[in-house]
């Protein structure tokens, strides 16, 4: 049993090292940069994660060009831009609005205003009959 548990505790370990990758960076502000970009930028390929947490091919992908693009020198505007240029929108966990994601950004407000209408709709048409009213007294 013992070494059951050993053995499931070794993969869980090596499954946590598969998504580090050492990179070299000339300064800390840069590795600071590679590792804010990293967790800005979604995953094409993954649901919900970002190409920090990814062990997808694509994401290593992604992540060996923030780092190229950070050791060139670029700003985080400029990679974000490239990323979003190049991946759309979906790329960013943060993205514009515009009006080609306007359903994003603002189909939860609808849904609630809708819920909200229909609620104060219900309860503005509840009327107590004098009868029941009476006959609940009694």
């Amino acid at each position: 049993m013992k070494q059951l548990v050993a053995t499931i505790a070794l993969l869980v370990s090596l499954q946590a090292f598969a998504v580090i990758e050492t990179y070299e960076f000339k300064t800390e502000e840069q590795e600071q940069l590679y590792t804010d970009i990293i967790n800005e930028l979604r995953c094409p390929k993954c649901q919900n994660q970002t190409i920090a947490e990814s062990n997808a091919g694509l994401s290593e992908d992604l992540r060996y060009i923030v780092y190229q693009q950070v050791s060139n020198g670029s700003s985080k505007r400029e990679i974000l831009a490239y990323m979003q240029e190049r991946y759309g929108d979906f790329v960013l966990y943060d993205p514009p609005v515009k009006p080609s994601n306007y359903f994003l950004w603002f189909a939860p407000l609808a849904v609630f205003m809708i819920i909200l209408i229909t609620v104060l709709l219900k309860v503005g048409r509840r009327k107590v009959k004098p009868e029941q009213a009476e006959t609940g007294e009694e």
